[in-house]
């Protein structure tokens, strides 16, 4: 006969109370069998509580780049890319893409905003406060409509400004702080690498993991100028300049890059049979490589959080042994009172994942607190997903369960005379 409902439910609770019971008995086993447990389960919330909020924040970055926006480099971006340095690399001997490329590219008829980017590092002074090396980047003034910041206060610069190379900056809102406090800086002259240049704006960034990951998040600070002015008074990297373009308004991704294509390889002289040696790299792109990353990282979750599962139930096997042996008169005692084998039996299984139960929710709050963690101290918006929650109570519990179903089967195969003789 099948045993009722409330049965069921009162050996849970009595396996639930004899586990707890173990845990104060055997202090230093149970901890180690909690911490194997909450230490896999940590790894797997951790892990998932990043992953999902360096997801949202780079679909963020990935948004404010524009779904049809693409750039325009000298190497490959991804995993396989190789470096530039390397004398094996066909990047190597790339050409460095050029002001006069841009120059065409914006003129293009399928384009509707193209501008260069520029990067290097500078010093700053504005009276007594100087910053040894910040982040500076170069554009052209069509920028905001490929990158997808805000200007306020103040205001960008215009194309008259950026072609004469004007010696005028916007600095970032963080950078802003550190030079000028609480006064507006608008107006305000700064010392660049020696050379003085006009505040007229402050650039307030839509920054997530991506823009973080390459210097450029709203936690660095950072000179913004135009792409001549850098070129012609500023110590910026030519050879690493790139080109963001975005497509006209009606025009496809694949017609605007095709577009493109022609043109340099027309400006650079190649024939049908040669590669091209340059790279259009879009958000699929961005996204296959930010895909493989993670996914790699992925399985490096799995395999620590096995490993601590592995260790958890090794515990529940050694502590459950010990419950058995010491339980045995008791074991015996309730069969003969009409206790069936699936009674015990559930009741050790109870046991076992009421143990690893706890661990699971040990490495769950370690999990959540570092997540807020993350989420106070940067851009990333850490956060535990409600499938990272469930799995981990799901495998916390079938380790209890596979682990000690020895032990439990032990136990209920215990004969009943022999276990009362047991001393």
């Amino acid at each position: 006969m099948k045993p009722s409902l409330t049965a069921s439910l009162q050996a849970t609770l009595e396996g639930i109370f004899i586990a707890l019971d173990a845990i104060r008995a055997n202090r230093v086993r149970a901890a180690l069998t909690i911490l194997g447990v909450a230490v896999g389960v940590f790894v797997v919330v951790a892990m998932a509580a990043t992953i999902h909020g360096v997801t949202l924040s780079f679909q963020s970055d990935l948004d404010a780049f524009g779904g049809d926006a693409f750039m325009v480099r000298r190497q490959d971006v991804g995993i396989n890319a190789c470096d530039g340095t390397d004398e094996n690399c066909p990047d190597r001997r790339n050409p460095t893409i050029t002001m006069e490329e841009w120059r065409a590219i914006k003129a293009l008829p399928s384009v509707g905003a193209a501008s260069p980017w520029l990067f290097g590092n500078s010093g700053i002074r504005y009276m007594n406060v100087a910053i040894e090396s910040v982040n500076l980047e170069a554009y052209g003034d069509e920028w905001l409509l490929t990158d997808g910041g805000d200007i306020y206060p103040g205001r960008n610069y215009t194309s008259k400004e950026a072609s004469n190379a004007a010696p005028i900056a916007i600095l970032n809102d963080t950078l802003a702080k550190q030079l000028f406090g609480q006064s507006d800086p608008i107006g305000k002259d700064v010392m660049i690498d020696g050379q003085q240049f006009s505040v007229i704006g402050i650039y307030q960034t839509r920054g997530g993991f991506l823009k973080s990951l390459d210097g450029r998040g709203p936690e660095t600070p950072k000179i913004i100028v135009p792409a001549e002015t850098a070129r012609r008074r500023l110590n910026v990297w030519m050879r690493g300049m790139m080109i963001n373009v975005k497509p006209r308004a009606g025009v496809t991704r694949g017609e605007t890059m095709d577009e493109v294509t022609a043109t340099l390889r027309s400006m650079r002289g190649l024939r049908p049979s040669q590669r091209s040696n340059f790279y259009l790299v879009g958000q699929d792109k961005i996204a296959e490589t930010f895909n493989k990353v993670f996914g790699a990282l992925f399985l490096v979750m799995l395999v620590l959080s096995a490993v601590g599962l592995l260790v958890g139930g090794v515990g529940v096997v050694a502590i459950m042994m010990i419950s058995v042996t010491e339980r045995t008169r008791e074991i015996g005692v309730r069969k003969a009172l009409g206790a069936t084998r699936r009674t015990i039996l559930w009741q050790f299984l109870v046991e076992g994942a009421t143990l690893t139960s706890i661990g699971a929710a040990v490495g769950l709050g370690a999990g959540a607190l570092l997540a807020i963690g993350i989420r106070s101290w940067t851009s990333i918006p850490a956060a535990v997903p409600l499938p990272a929650i469930v799995a981990s109570l799901v495998a916390s519990a079938l380790t209890g369960i596979l682990f000690g179903m020895a032990p439990a089967a032990r136990a209920a195969n215990l004969d009943p005379v022999e276990a009362l003789r047991y001393e």
